[in-house]
């Protein structure tokens, strides 16, 4: 009894220890964005960006393939330096965003790629139509301590989409279809956070 006593102790103390080790991280929205480029007229490339991005990610250091992210993008706060391009891409043949306010991606599963990289697949909605894509990750960075004890660390994820598969179909001449993404995000762990389970 005593021996099965300690074998269910060491059980129930190596699976405290590896669900310990599942953090959660919040998105910093001062110091992430979400970039953006298109072809325009298929000459030249339009760069812009959404200026807020939020959300969480859970992480665990000792298996990056248990990552799991959710992203929202504002998609009110669309900033190509045009305020007339900006207000055709907020409108209804574009992202709607009276409409459509936010662009959101949730993961699905997440694989190891190589030291430092990480393939995350999950459903990015935009325009109301969600699909499938894979987001390749360079990171995180080892986390660092700020002044007050709170852990950061950086992590950036590109894709490629084709905009008119989520119902985003306004005039070619204004915009490409291909619209190559890149996520930059800090991640803020709180000092008095405690882990989750």
């Amino acid at each position: 009894m005593f021996r099965k006593f300690l074998v269910c102790s060491a059980v129930f103390v190596f699976i405290s220890s590896a669900f310990a080790q599942l953090e959660t991280w919040k998105i910093d929205p001062a110091h992430s964005a979400a970039q953006f480029s298109v072809r325009h007229l298929g000459i030249s490339t339009v760069r812009g960006e959404f200026k807020k991005v939020s959300g969480s990610a859970n992480y665990d250091p000792t298996d990056p393939a248990k990552t799991s992210i959710e992203a929202t993008i504002d998609a009110t706060t669309i900033d190509t330096r045009v305020d007339k391009r900006d207000n055709d891409l907020r409108g209804p043949e574009f992202f709607d965003v009276q409409k459509y306010p936010t662009i959101t991606f949730k993961s699905k599963r997440t694989e190891a790629e190589g030291t430092g990289k990480l393939k995350i697949t999950g459903d990015l909605t935009i325009h109301g139509v969600t699909r499938e894509v894979v987001l390749d990750v360079d990171g995180p960075t080892p986390p660092i301590k700020d002044p007050k004890g709170n852990s950061h660390m950086g992590a950036s994820a590109t894709t490629k989409i084709n905009r008119k598969d989520f119902g985003v179909s306004g005039a070619p001449t204004v915009a490409g279809d291909e619209v190559s993404i890149t996520i930059d995000v800090e991640l803020i762990k709180d000092a008095s956070a405690s882990t989750p389970q």
